[in-house]
Parts: structure tokens; sequence; C-alpha cells
């Protein structure tokens, strides 16, 4: 049984959770914090911090977001396909901007050598982007939509968007007008080449 499964377990639930949003509030200041980092930030002691998080891995790992909705899209999405696309790539944009810091320390720990890939690096937004593409399974059944969503998600990720921001130097507004057009040119190459057979 682990240490926080025994004894005064809310006060050990309080005390994780004071450490993980203070990992975030970190994080959030471009910070990539270590175990005590994160303790002087919660004003707990360094070995009580240890106790929940032996390493910074594990620290990290718990900070990033736990949320995993079915989709991202709301129940009146549109069914045109195109304006589907660009309601869904709209909030995949917000998503990675709104956790922007967790999923930069997501990547970073994935790329670790031997790491086995974190929660957000485990491509649940293929399911969403699949989600979003669903009428193209009506329209065009010759689609492979798993396939297209693997290729949207491959270019206008958390990936693609540091890329344009830290790289190319585009504000996030150019950055998320890059990534729906990328999405959409996609899309079109998909559909169009089955237009055609």
């Amino acid at each position: 049984m682990g240490y926080e499964e025994t004894g005064r377990t809310e006060q050990k639930s309080r005390t994780r959770q004071a450490l993980v949003e203070a990992t975030r509030e970190l994080l959030s200041q471009g910070l990539t914090p270590k175990v005590e980092d994160a303790a002087q930030q919660a004003g707990i002691s360094r070995t009580t911090a240890y106790r929940y998080f032996p390493n910074q891995r594990s620290l990290l790992l718990a900070a990033q977001p736990q949320i995993q909705p079915a989709t991202l899209l709301d129940d009146d999405a549109p069914e045109d396909i195109k304006q589907r696309l660009d309601a869904f790539m709209a909030a995949f944009t917000r998503y990675n901007f709104d956790w922007e810091p967790q999923l930069r320390t997501a990547l970073h720990v994935s790329l670790e050598p031997g790491a086995t890939p974190p929660v957000l690096r485990r491509g649940r937004a293929i399911g969403w982007i699949e989600d979003a593409l669903a009428p193209v399974k009506l329209s065009h059944p010759r689609v492979d939509v798993h396939q297209l969503a693997v290729a949207i998600r491959s270019a206008t990720g958390i990936e693609a968007l540091i890329w344009l921001r830290d790289v190319a130097g585009q504000t996030r507004d150019q950055a998320a007008e890059t990534v729906r057009r990328t999405a959409q040119a996609l899309l079109d190459a998909a559909l169009g080449k089955h237009d055609r057979t």
C-alpha cells in the first residue's frame, strides 16, 4: 500500500493537490519544475513532497490535464464537414493553447530515451478528429477516416503549434489559422482523391 493510501488520506490528498497546482503554476511561468521547486511554491517540505513524487517525471505527469472528453465539439456542431472541421480545429487549437505549458512538458518528457509516453502522448486527439470527421463516413465511404485523422493530427497538434510560434514566429492567431488551413487542405485532398476515382 502506498504512502497516500494510509492514514490521513484526505489531508494527503490536499497535500498532493497543492503540489500539483504549484507545478502547474510554475509550468505556466515557462519553468520545468523539479520536486523541490513545487514543494517550495506550495509551502511544503521537500521531504514531504518526495513522499508523493519520487522524481521530476512523476510530478510533471501528475500536472497534466486529466480531462478526456469523448469529443471537443458541441452538441450543435455543424454537419457540413468543412464547417465541422473548422469548429473542431478552433476547439482543438484552443485546448492546445490553454494547456500549452503542460503539453510542452509532456512532449519533453516523452522524448526522453526509453520513456513511457505520458497520458497526453497516447493519441487521444485521433479519436476527437475521427469524431469531427464522422460525416465523411457517409458522404465518402472509401475514405480511410482513421488515416485522415492521423494526418490531420500530425500536422495540427501541439508540435506544429510550437514550431509555428517558436520557429516561424507566428502569433497565436496566425498559428491557429495555419493549422486550420492545413486541416482543410488535408480534408480536400482526401475527398478530392476519392471524388476522382
